[in-house]
């Protein structure tokens, strides 16, 4: 009796930790810092046991045939729609944050540490930065239903 109460709970327990782990897998609306509008859509998907997100979707009128025409090096003049920008993430359940990866900004090509933590069901903390995560900037994106 006592092992199958045990099971019930390792059970319930993996089942859970496998439930918040995904929690960011979906689509995201991403909002400009200068302009406070509405920048593009995110897709947050898991491959391997890690997490990555592409842009699916440019809500922008500067951009909206999907070629980024104000990136800078390898991504001028390219398609955007596609491009992957979040690498490697994985979630670490002691902080529930997903923690390990990178996040590419497609206006200088240049990739930062991130982490990402959820701070409502349908927001989600995105904080890029260089060495320590003192040194950054935050963005919040929006579930998309």
């Amino acid at each position: 009796m006592k092992k199958l109460l045990f099971l019930l709970i390792a059970f319930a327990t993996a089942s859970f930790t496998l439930h918040a782990q995904d929690q960011i897998v979906g689509r995201w609306k991403t909002i400009d810092d200068e302009t406070g509008k509405a920048k593009s859509i995110i897709e947050i998907y898991k491959k391997d046991g890690k997490y990555y997100g592409r842009i699916v979707q440019l809500l922008t009128e500067e951009n909206k045939d999907g070629v980024c025409r104000t990136c800078e090096g390898k991504y001028k003049n390219k398609n955007i729609i596609g491009l992957v920008i979040l690498k490697d993430l994985e979630y670490d359940a002691d902080d529930e944050e997903w923690t390990g990866g990178t996040i590419m900004d497609p206006k200088n090509a240049k990739e930062y540490s991130v982490y990402l933590a959820l701070v409502e069901p349908n927001k989600l903390k995105v904080r890029g930065y260089i060495g320590f995560s003192l040194i950054g900037r935050t963005q919040y994106w929006y579930r998309v239903e």
